[in-house]
């Protein structure tokens, strides 16, 4: 499936919006305690400009995203091809001016992950992949380099990226399996990157009800580089359910851990 011209669009729309976040973010005041459903207007001013580009490109796609904007409501919500956005996600990071949020685009096509942008705005750096094509990163104005995830194969060696945790206090999840080494940030979109680049080994979503616009673009990073995602216990990850609601959780790993990884998360609860 040639997907070249959707791929560069979805490029295209992400830099227009994080041009835009980062002109914001400029000026923003933060809010320490920002709270984790946090929306912010300029959430909403960047899912107009990418749906605006995607819409112009592509008037018969469908739209799916999480605010509720001009170009959405008039939109079908539903079709073959289903453009999927987070305009920012990991707001919380936006809010509290730590750079952690980034800018996220996937395609569907027949429920299929075709295209995923990832734009991490604030360190001007984008991972991105097309289905068969491999998972590519472009940092600033640099040359693309190919993604691969990591070859560890044991637990007690690997690298869990989660969300910030309390201070003193470990995640369920970090308890479950034991890794060697924790990294926490905010955004689902940053900790799948991560993953697809080989800089962690594992990312586990335990939320009971989240988005397709909140997984869509990261998973397939991960796919492209070689990864494995699953819900939570295992099953496939399916999108365009009504509301685009997922409620397996996620579990996305470099593949080698994937098995061992599942045996353990099976004893932990979800939020």
């Amino acid at each position: 499936m040639a997907l070249e011209r959707e791929l560069e669009v979805a490029l295209q729309a992400a830099q227009l919006a994080g041009r835009h976040i980062m002109k914001e973010y400029a000026a923003f005041v933060p809010i320490p305690n920002a709270p984790a459903e946090i929306s912010t207007e300029v959430d909403r001013t960047s899912q107009e400009l990418i749906l605006r580009h995607l819409h112009d490109a592509f008037p018969t796609d469908a739209l799916c995203a999480e605010e509720a904007t001009p170009t959405l409501e008039s939109a079908p919500h539903t079709g073959r091809r289903t453009w999927v956005v987070d305009p920012i996600d990991g707001t919380r990071g936006f809010a509290m001016k730590n750079g952690e949020f980034s800018v996220m685009i996937g395609l569907l096509i027949a429920g299929e992950i075709a295209v995923g942008v990832v734009l991490e705005p604030a360190l001007d750096r984008v991972t991105y992949a097309q289905q068969g094509g491999g998972c590519w990163l472009r940092e600033k104005e640099g040359e693309p380099q190919r993604c691969q995830v990591t070859k560890t194969t044991e637990l007690p060696r690997a690298t869990l990226v989660q969300s910030h945790s309390k201070p003193g206090r470990r995640s369920e999840v970090d308890r479950a399996l034991e890794t060697a080494k924790v990294v926490e940030t905010y955004s689902a979109g940053v900790k799948l990157a991560l993953v697809a680049r080989g800089e962690v080994d594992l990312y586990v979503n335990t939320y009971g009800r989240f988005a397709d616009w909140d997984i869509c673009a990261g998973h397939l990073l991960v796919e492209e580089a070689g990864g494995t995602v699953t819900e939570l216990r295992g099953g496939a990850v399916h999108y365009g359910q009504p509301g685009f609601s997922q409620r397996g959780g996620l579990f996305a790993s470099n593949g080698v851990l994937h098995a061992s990884a599942m045996t353990r998360l099976k004893a932990i609860r979800w939020h």
